[in-house]
């Protein structure tokens, strides 16, 4: 008993240390650490259900560091009393913790497969359970472990060819070689295996897998650092408006990108001469403005978008959010949850969706696929305007997290997206990080967090498709499933074998 609690303990802190892993840390070898020792445990273990506390424990360590800004989004903006706000935080990563729990308990039962296979099985059950965790009831796939390696791991260099998934699977199948040397020193070949996958991971970053495409275009990413706590107080928005007005005054680029809801005003009540004087600035750059807006299609205002809206020299386009956070932008199962409307201080909470396959805009002289906020935790929805799109933009309100790692964490899923795709990645948001990505991942320019300021340079457009952009997760997942049916098919020969 005494063993068991052991190894409970070392995996929370195994996966409280995994964190580190992500921004704003970056240190991207530690996982691979925490993950074999989680996957020596696991090794080790005989009964599938300690295997699966384990990996319950692991996961409580590393969702409970790693998202806790979930708490400052309920308490101090959400107005969520702080009892509840820790208890919906605990139920939170409760849920996300029965994801490695179940992936321990399934390998557990496969340990018998031939040990040359078992760590592949293991990479394949994580990461079906991480696409899993990223899918259901919406998903949130935030701290999938194939994020802490961007940008500098050279296992990055696979991110264009199978997307973090794929990252992710070869992340722990390193962890699972790593593990079995641990074990048996004398299995010098999983050091050589896994040297040689970084290797690869390595070279693969000398692939240009996208091509410029044009002219670069000048940009101006404005911060207007409103305080959450003031954004929708009717006696600010005059304020808020004039400060947007005024960094767009001075903001001389082609592409001038506001964060989501700019403006907390519908589109319809923000005054015309407001619009048209931002219109005639654009015009005289020889460009576009992004702003962000609620717009409501019906008179009586039970639908409406979280929209990004253009005005400049090209016609007039918009941008409506596709996925929307549960209990932050829409609340699921209204007849269960209807009460967390009345618990959480937050406006507009019931959006109505945009449509999924929205078109990029043309701005500026290039294709832009535009994403709000969360929507750019989904790889496999950003890919779907590309490879028509030369550049990405993300707009976002971080201000939500406050002075938490929650931003920082939000950034490095867009490099990663910059990564997969081979694109710019813009990000305008309302207290940071704003910040322009380049095609490899690496912030190029970037502002300091809670400045009131646009940060103006350039982007350079790029077309082609990575093969990411072409077959997204399928190709992982596929090769995830029949690395289970392989391993699964050794267990049942190696059974019949035993009892001949």
């Amino acid at each position: 008993m005494n063993q068991i609690n052991l190894k409970i303990i070392l995996s929370f802190l195994s996966g409280a240390l995994t964190v580190l892993g992500f921004a704003p840390f970056y240190f991207f070898p530690i996982p691979l650490v925490t993950l074999a020792l989680l996957i020596y445990f696991w090794r080790q273990d005989i009964k599938s259900l300690s295997a699966a506390i384990l990996g319950f424990s692991f996961g409580m360590g590393m969702f409970g560091a790693g998202v806790t800004w979930i708490y400052v989004s309920l308490h101090d903006f959400g107005s969520m009393p702080m009892p509840l706000a820790v208890l919906a935080l605990i139920l939170l990563c409760a849920y996300l913790s029965l994801f490695p729990a179940l992936t321990g308990w399934v390998s557990v039962r496969l340990r018998n497969a031939a040990p040359a296979i078992w760590p592949w099985m293991v990479a394949s059950l994580w990461i079906l359970s991480e696409w899993l965790r990223g899918t259901l009831f919406t998903g949130f796939p935030w701290l999938a472990v194939g994020y802490s390696q961007a940008p500098s791991s050279p296992l990055i260099g696979f991110a264009p060819v199978v997307g973090v998934y794929g990252i992710s699977l070869l992340l722990v199948l390193s962890a699972g070689w790593l593990s079995s040397w641990f074990e048996q020193r004398r299995a010098w070949r999983c050091l050589f295996f896994l040297g040689g996958v970084w290797a690869i991971g390595l070279g693969l970053q000398w692939i240009n897998w996208t091509k410029s495409q044009g002219d670069a275009v000048t940009v101006s990413l404005l911060q207007g650092n409103i305080p959450q706590d003031l954004k929708w107080r009717k006696d600010h928005v005059i304020t808020t408006m004039d400060t947007y007005a005024k960094l767009i005054q001075e903001s001389n680029s082609q592409l001038i990108v506001t964060p989501e809801i700019s403006i907390p005003l519908f589109h319809e009540d923000v005054p015309f001469d407001y619009l048209s004087e931002l219109a005639a600035h654009a015009r005289t750059n020889e460009g576009d403005v992004l702003i962000g807006m609620a717009e409501s299609v019906s008179s009586d205002r039970n639908a409406y978008y979280n929209t990004m809206f253009s005005l400049g020299v090209s016609p007039e386009q918009r941008y409506r959010k596709h996925h929307l956070v549960p209990f932050g932008e829409y609340i699921p199962l209204k007849l269960v949850f209807s009460w967390v409307i009345q618990v959480l201080n937050i406006p507009l909470s019931d959006f109505s969706r945009g449509s999924l396959d929205q078109q990029p805009l043309y701005l500026a002289g290039q294709s832009v696929a535009i994403n709000i906020c969360y929507e750019d935790v989904f790889g496999e929805e950003i890919i779907m305007q590309l490879p028509e799109a030369s550049l990405l933009v993300n707009v976002s309100n971080d201000a939500w997290f406050g002075r938490s790692i929650g931003p920082w964490q939000h950034l490095q899923i867009s490099q990663m997206r910059a990564l997969e795709t081979g694109r710019y990645m813009l990000r305008a948001t309302n207290t940071g990080v704003t910040a322009i990505i380049n095609q490899r991942g690496n912030v190029v320019q970037q502002l300091e967090m809670f400045t009131t300021a646009g940060l103006h340079g350039i982007a350079q457009g790029y077309s082609g498709a990575t093969p990411y952009v072409r077959f997204g997760n399928s190709v992982v997942l596929g090769l995830a499933i029949l690395l289970l049916i392989a391993g699964w098919l050794s267990v049942f020969f190696y059974r019949k074998r035993k009892t001949l």
